[in-house]
Formats: C-alpha cells, structure tokens, sequence
C-alpha cells in the first residue's frame, strides 16, 4: 500500500496549491479456488459459485502508474465494459510497484470466464485469468481505485513546457505509445492495419515534438494534441484518394486528369502529422523563406534544400508540421483554436469540430502527466528522506571522516 500512500500525499500537497514503461501482456498466476463450490443445476443451466466470495478478472497488468492509469481510463469507457465495476490496484514486486487492472466478472464462474474470454478475443484483456476474492477484499481494491482516480484526475497545476525537456519526453512516450495501442484500426479486420509504436520510436518522435515545439515558439500541448487527431502518432498514410485541382502540373506531381487548362492532381497526406503533398509543397516555400536558424535544430529534422516526394524522410515531417502550425497561429494572431481547425480545414473554412478534439487531447494529455509529474516528484522526496533517516539512525555504521 506504500504506492498508494504516496498518492495520498500527492492529493494533499496538490490541494494544499489550490488545485509505464508498458509491457503487453505480464503474466499473472492466479492459484485455483481452494473452497468448496456451490453448483445450481437447472433444466437448462448449470451455474458455479464461491459463498462470500466474489468473481474478479485481470485485464491487464504494468510496471508504469501512468500507462496504467491511461490503459484504466480507456477500459472503463469501452461499451463493452459499460455498467462493470473496473480496479486499478497496486502491490511491489522485488522493490517495484506493478499495476493490475481488474474487473469484477457476474459471480457464476461459468458466465464470468465466458465474459473474460470474449473480453480477450475483443484485445480488450490480456489474458483469461480469474480469482475469487472476500468482499473486504474487493472494497479495498474500490478505494485504491478510487485513491488513483482523484490523484490523476485533478487539476493541472503547470503547462508541460515548465517539465524540464528529458523528464517531458518519458511522459511524453508513454502517452504516444498509449494513443498508438488503443487505436481503433489496430483491431480492424480491412485495409491497412498500423502497428503500435515501440518504445524506441514513441521515445524518438517524443523527443521530437519537444525539439521542434520549443524551436517555433508553439504551445506544446497544441502539438501533442494535432498528433493524436491525425493518426494517433503513428507513419500511415492516408486520404490516399484525396485529388486537386491546380492551374498547372509542377515538379512532382502526380496527374490524374486534365480539363480546359487544368490538372487534377493526387493530394494524399503521409506520415504521422497527415500533411497532404499540397500543404508539403506550401511548408517547403515556407522554410526557404525563413530567417530562423535551422542548425539549431538536429540534422535529421533539417528540411532538404530541394523537395522530394519520393525521399521525404518521417522525421523531418514534424518539422513540417511545425512550420505550417507556426504559420497559422501568425495567420490567426495566436489564436491556437483557429489554428488547430485550420490545421485540418485550411485557413478558409477551419474545423472547429476538429479543433475542439485537439484540444480535449491537449486539456487530458496536461492533466495526466502533470499529476504524474507531480506524484513523481512526492515519491522522489519520500524515498530521499527515507534513506537520511536511515544514515542517520542510531547505530548506522557512518563513513570515517577523511583526515
């Protein structure tokens, strides 16, 4: 409980200021019941149940608070999760704090099990494990759950550009990861199905964001939340039939038609940030007219001199994707919802459906790592003054003063 005691001091202090790395699946061996069961047989039916126990089930388990946190607060909005009761508890393992997310299954095992299967098959459990629990049992696990979720579910107390770079960046890479894993077209059964980003790359694009962010003067939570609406992080193409038409074909163009004078050209968008082949064309003119000093940024984020469609390489997209956001907000005078529907709509007709889902990523991707920043930092403090209580015990054998 040495977990959850830290969050309770996160709630105070937080209060008192007016306000994971994921692995997927761990796995968890739950012993078989060891009381005797009680079986109701009827004329079509047999059910199997435990007196005074009660039927819970793993969805999932993680060594990192907010990936499980962000993994509990998508389960309990599934439909398929509707109207069930779901746990985030915690114990240490070797030192260590693991995280499960459980799930209290009907108290018949036959029905429950089914249910935790078809949960499974749905990617919405790791694995179809089970244990039947006292009820004492289960109310702890309620108000653990509940410890959890007044702890990330407060205020934010400070925008993410006041998070030093390489502490923004951990955070950062767990909720892209998270965004990548829980992407509807993951489970899809037609087209392209994407693969989640692994650690290595939600790292690399995290750093990214924060590089190019800092390098154009943009809100950063802006940037994190355009990402999320385009691809949630993650190199698919896409509007793969999306055509325009122009006055004339230029260098790289692909043409599809022509008509009294004009081109119909292909328009599709790429890479995490979705920029179409149009918007590219226009954020290159945009970079040659710039007077910013590109040997700031790392060579692999410089844009080429000449544009390539065909050698464009993903990093440099982000790059991109800065430059034409820095270009709306200039547009727009600052104004970071017109921007973000301009993003999506162009400057003529911006999207405020759009911009409004930007900025609820943007609002929770705040909330949830500044509270983890902060619970972070309470159990750095704990542990620090743990350990100068120890050196300082008495009998606590101290290092001979050098002469």
């Amino acid at each position: 409980m040495r977990i959850v005691s830290i969050i309770v001091l996160v709630l105070a202090a937080l209060a008192g200021l007016g306000c994971v790395h994921y692995y997927w699946p761990r796995s968890l061996l739950l012993p078989p019941p060891g009381i005797a069961q009680i079986i109701n047989t009827s004329a079509n039916a047999t059910s199997v149940s435990i007196p005074d126990r009660v039927l819970i089930g793993e969805l999932a388990q993680f060594d990192d608070g907010l990936f499980a946190f962000l993994m509990f607060d998508y389960l309990r909005g599934r439909p398929a999760l509707a109207g069930s009761a779901i746990m985030l508890t915690s114990h240490e393992e070797q030192g260590r704090p693991i995280y499960h997310i459980l799930l209290r299954l009907p108290n018949d095992l036959i029905s429950g099990v089914d249910f935790l299967a078809q949960l499974k098959a749905d990617r919405l459990a790791s694995s179809v494990r089970y244990d039947w629990i006292l009820r004492s049992k289960l109310n702890s696990y309620l108000h653990e759950t509940s410890v959890f979720f007044q702890a990330y579910n407060g205020p934010a107390t400070e925008h993410l550009r006041t998070l030093h770079a390489s502490e923004l960046q951990g955070y950062l890479r767990r909720f892209i990861r998270f965004k990548s894993e829980t992407d509807p077209r993951i489970a899809g059964t037609t087209g392209p199905i994407p693969s989640p980003l692994t650690q290595k790359d939600a790292s690399r694009l995290a750093a990214d964001i924060i590089t190019v962010a800092h390098f154009y003067d943009l809100p950063i939570e802006l940037f994190v939340g355009i990402g999320a609406m385009e691809n949630n992080y993650m190199n698919v193409a896409g509007d793969i039939k999306n055509t325009i038409w122009k006055r004339r074909a230029e260098p790289g163009d692909i043409v599809l038609r022509r008509k009294r004078g004009r081109v119909l050209v292909r328009n599709d968008s790429m890479g995490v940030w979705q920029i179409t082949r149009e918007s590219l064309r226009y954020a290159h003119k945009l970079y040659r007219r710039d007077k910013r000093d590109y040997t700031e940024l790392p060579e692999r984020l410089r844009p080429p001199e000449k544009l390539d469609f065909n050698s464009i390489d993903a990093d440099v997209l982000t790059t991109y994707a800065g430059l034409l956001l820095r270009d709306l907000l200039d547009r727009f005078h600052g104004d970071v919802a017109l921007a973000a529907g301009a993003y999506n709509g162009g400057p003529a007709k911006p999207n405020p459906h759009y911009a409004e889902g930007v900025e609820t990523v943007a609002s929770y991707a705040r909330r949830v790592i500044g509270r983890a920043a902060a619970i972070d930092r309470l159990a750095a403090e704990e542990n620090s003054v743990s350990a100068q209580k120890i050196n300082t015990a008495p009998g606590t054998l101290q290092e001979e003063p050098r002469q």
